[in-house]
Protein backbone atom coordinates (compact mmCIF):
# COMPACT_ATOMS: atom_id res chain seq x y z
CA UNK A 1 0.00 0.00 0.00
CA UNK A 2 2.44 2.15 0.79
CA UNK A 3 4.78 1.72 -2.26
CA UNK A 4 1.40 1.87 -4.54
CA UNK A 5 0.58 5.30 -3.17
CA UNK A 6 4.30 6.73 -3.52
CA UNK A 7 4.08 5.66 -6.95
CA UNK A 8 0.97 7.00 -7.66
CA UNK A 9 1.91 10.50 -5.90
CA UNK A 10 4.81 11.02 -8.03
CA UNK A 11 3.42 10.49 -10.90
CA UNK A 12 -0.01 12.72 -10.47
CA UNK A 13 -0.11 15.81 -12.92
CA UNK A 14 2.56 18.26 -12.35
CA UNK A 15 -0.64 20.96 -11.51
CA UNK A 16 -2.62 18.53 -9.04
CA UNK A 17 0.81 17.84 -6.52
CA UNK A 18 0.54 21.18 -4.18
CA UNK A 19 -3.17 20.82 -4.62
CA UNK A 20 -2.42 17.44 -3.29
CA UNK A 21 0.23 18.37 -0.40
CA UNK A 22 -2.57 20.86 0.83
CA UNK A 23 -5.34 18.38 0.88
CA UNK A 24 -4.01 15.48 2.31
CA UNK A 25 -2.18 17.42 4.76
CA UNK A 26 -5.68 19.26 6.04
CA UNK A 27 -7.69 15.87 5.93
CA UNK A 28 -5.25 14.61 8.36
CA UNK A 29 -6.56 16.41 11.26
CA UNK A 30 -9.98 17.20 9.32
CA UNK A 31 -11.08 14.11 8.33
CA UNK A 32 -8.94 12.04 10.94
CA UNK A 33 -7.22 10.29 7.86
CA UNK A 34 -3.80 10.21 9.63
CA UNK A 35 -5.03 7.45 11.12
CA UNK A 36 -4.75 5.57 8.22
CA UNK A 37 -2.10 7.32 6.17
CA UNK A 38 0.37 9.86 7.87
CA UNK A 39 0.27 13.54 6.29
CA UNK A 40 3.86 14.10 5.80
CA UNK A 41 4.39 11.60 3.77
CA UNK A 42 2.54 13.33 0.97
CA UNK A 43 4.62 16.85 2.06
CA UNK A 44 7.82 15.03 1.81
CA UNK A 45 7.02 14.04 -1.50
CA UNK A 46 5.92 16.97 -2.31
CA UNK A 47 9.14 17.74 -0.87
CA UNK A 48 11.05 15.06 -3.86
CA UNK A 49 9.14 16.54 -6.87
CA UNK A 50 10.12 19.98 -5.67
CA UNK A 51 13.72 18.85 -5.85
CA UNK A 52 13.10 17.44 -9.39
CA UNK A 53 11.70 20.40 -10.62
CA UNK A 54 8.76 19.44 -11.22
CA UNK A 55 6.62 21.69 -8.32
CA UNK A 56 8.08 24.89 -7.35
CA UNK A 57 9.44 24.31 -3.77
CA UNK A 58 7.85 27.73 -2.62
CA UNK A 59 4.36 26.17 -3.63
CA UNK A 60 4.87 22.95 -1.70
CA UNK A 61 6.18 25.05 1.50
CA UNK A 62 3.20 26.91 1.15
CA UNK A 63 0.71 24.07 0.63
CA UNK A 64 2.69 22.35 3.48
CA UNK A 65 2.00 25.13 6.11
CA UNK A 66 -1.21 25.85 4.92
CA UNK A 67 -2.90 22.70 4.75
CA UNK A 68 -2.06 21.42 8.50
CA UNK A 69 -3.28 24.91 9.87
CA UNK A 70 -6.94 24.53 7.97
CA UNK A 71 -7.39 21.08 9.30
CA UNK A 72 -6.31 22.08 12.51
CA UNK A 73 -8.82 24.63 12.84
CA UNK A 74 -11.43 22.28 11.38
CA UNK A 75 -11.03 19.31 13.68
CA UNK A 76 -11.14 22.26 16.49
CA UNK A 77 -14.37 23.00 15.18
CA UNK A 78 -15.60 19.64 14.69
CA UNK A 79 -14.28 18.46 18.32
CA UNK A 80 -15.92 21.70 19.90
CA UNK A 81 -19.43 20.82 17.65
CA UNK A 82 -19.19 17.23 18.26
CA UNK A 83 -17.05 15.98 21.00
CA UNK A 84 -19.54 14.30 23.66
CA UNK A 85 -19.93 12.12 20.15
CA UNK A 86 -16.65 11.76 19.66
CA UNK A 87 -16.10 10.78 22.98
CA UNK A 88 -17.98 7.19 22.88
CA UNK A 89 -16.90 6.39 19.71
CA UNK A 90 -13.05 6.66 20.54
CA UNK A 91 -13.20 5.07 23.74
CA UNK A 92 -10.09 5.32 25.97
CA UNK A 93 -7.92 6.30 23.87
CA UNK A 94 -10.15 9.36 22.71
CA UNK A 95 -10.30 10.17 26.62
CA UNK A 96 -6.75 10.40 27.29
CA UNK A 97 -6.29 12.71 24.64
CA UNK A 98 -8.79 15.04 26.05
CA UNK A 99 -7.55 14.56 29.62
CA UNK A 100 -4.00 15.31 28.61
CA UNK A 101 -5.00 18.32 26.93
CA UNK A 102 -6.73 19.21 30.16
CA UNK A 103 -3.47 18.76 31.98
CA UNK A 104 -1.08 20.34 29.89
CA UNK A 105 -3.23 23.06 27.88
CA UNK A 106 -2.63 24.86 24.60
CA UNK A 107 1.22 23.51 23.94
CA UNK A 108 -0.34 20.17 23.51
CA UNK A 109 -1.49 21.16 20.17
CA UNK A 110 2.28 21.84 19.21
CA UNK A 111 4.03 18.58 20.81
CA UNK A 112 1.33 16.46 19.27
CA UNK A 113 1.85 17.74 15.81
CA UNK A 114 4.98 15.50 15.87
CA UNK A 115 2.69 12.15 16.59
CA UNK A 116 1.66 10.20 14.38
CA UNK A 117 -1.48 9.41 16.03
CA UNK A 118 -1.91 12.16 18.13
CA UNK A 119 -1.70 14.85 15.30
CA UNK A 120 -4.99 13.63 14.00
CA UNK A 121 -7.24 13.38 16.86
CA UNK A 122 -4.81 16.68 19.18
CA UNK A 123 -7.42 19.48 17.52
CA UNK A 124 -10.75 17.56 17.86
CA UNK A 125 -9.81 16.26 21.41
CA UNK A 126 -8.80 20.46 22.14
CA UNK A 127 -12.20 21.34 20.51
CA UNK A 128 -13.79 19.05 23.04
CA UNK A 129 -11.79 20.17 25.99
CA UNK A 130 -13.44 23.61 25.37
CA UNK A 131 -9.89 25.24 24.87
CA UNK A 132 -10.29 28.81 23.75
CA UNK A 133 -9.69 29.17 19.83
CA UNK A 134 -7.25 32.32 20.42
CA UNK A 135 -5.51 29.96 22.58
CA UNK A 136 -5.31 27.10 20.11
CA UNK A 137 -5.02 29.01 16.90
CA UNK A 138 -1.12 30.05 17.83
CA UNK A 139 0.14 27.07 18.61
CA UNK A 140 -1.64 25.43 15.64
CA UNK A 141 -0.06 28.05 13.13
CA UNK A 142 3.39 27.67 15.21
CA UNK A 143 3.37 23.61 14.71
CA UNK A 144 1.78 24.29 11.16
CA UNK A 145 4.88 26.18 10.40
CA UNK A 146 7.80 24.33 11.62
CA UNK A 147 6.03 20.65 10.83
CA UNK A 148 5.02 21.83 7.31
CA UNK A 149 8.55 23.64 6.24
CA UNK A 150 10.33 20.95 8.00
CA UNK A 151 8.59 17.97 6.39
CA UNK A 152 8.91 19.56 2.82
CA UNK A 153 12.91 20.70 3.36
CA UNK A 154 13.06 17.15 4.35
CA UNK A 155 12.12 15.79 1.03
CA UNK A 156 13.40 18.38 -0.69
CA UNK A 157 17.66 17.37 0.77
CA UNK A 158 16.67 13.88 0.75
CA UNK A 159 15.27 12.99 -2.58
CA UNK A 160 18.23 11.68 -4.22
CA UNK A 161 18.13 8.74 -1.58
CA UNK A 162 14.20 8.56 -1.55
CA UNK A 163 13.82 5.44 -3.12
CA UNK A 164 16.85 3.71 -0.99
CA UNK A 165 15.33 5.29 2.06
CA UNK A 166 11.66 4.09 0.84
CA UNK A 167 13.43 0.59 0.56
CA UNK A 168 15.32 0.32 3.56
CA UNK A 169 11.43 1.29 6.07
CA UNK A 170 10.19 -1.42 3.74
CA UNK A 171 12.47 -4.04 4.85
CA UNK A 172 11.92 -2.25 8.88
CA UNK A 173 8.35 -2.96 8.43
CA UNK A 174 8.17 -6.74 7.15
CA UNK A 175 11.22 -6.80 10.26
CA UNK A 176 8.75 -5.56 12.87
CA UNK A 177 5.88 -7.37 11.53
CA UNK A 178 7.58 -10.84 11.43
CA UNK A 179 8.71 -9.68 15.08
CA UNK A 180 5.04 -9.23 16.25
CA UNK A 181 3.58 -12.63 14.77
CA UNK A 182 6.39 -14.02 16.47
CA UNK A 183 5.17 -12.52 19.95
CA UNK A 184 1.65 -13.33 19.08
CA UNK A 185 2.65 -16.42 18.57
CA UNK A 186 4.41 -17.01 21.42
CA UNK A 187 1.87 -15.14 23.95
CA UNK A 188 -1.10 -17.91 22.25
CA UNK A 189 1.03 -20.69 23.16
CA UNK A 190 1.46 -20.02 26.32
CA UNK A 191 -2.11 -18.62 27.15
CA UNK A 192 -3.08 -22.38 25.52
CA UNK A 193 -0.53 -24.15 28.02
CA UNK A 194 -1.72 -22.03 31.10
CA UNK A 195 -5.04 -23.38 30.51
CA UNK A 196 -4.05 -27.09 29.97
CA UNK A 197 -2.72 -26.87 32.85
CA UNK A 198 -5.49 -25.24 34.76
CA UNK A 199 -5.25 -23.41 38.19
CA UNK A 200 -2.92 -25.28 40.36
Amino acid sequence: MLERFIATFLSIPRGWAIGAVFLISAAETALFLGILLPGELAVILGGVLASRARVPLSGVLAAAIAGPIVGDSIGYFVGRRFGERARHTRHRHWARVRDWIKRKGAPTVLAGRFVPYLRSVVPAAAGAAKMPYRHFLPWSVAAGILWGAGSALLGYFVAAEFESLVGWMNRLGFALLLAAAVAAAVFLMRRALVRRRGPN
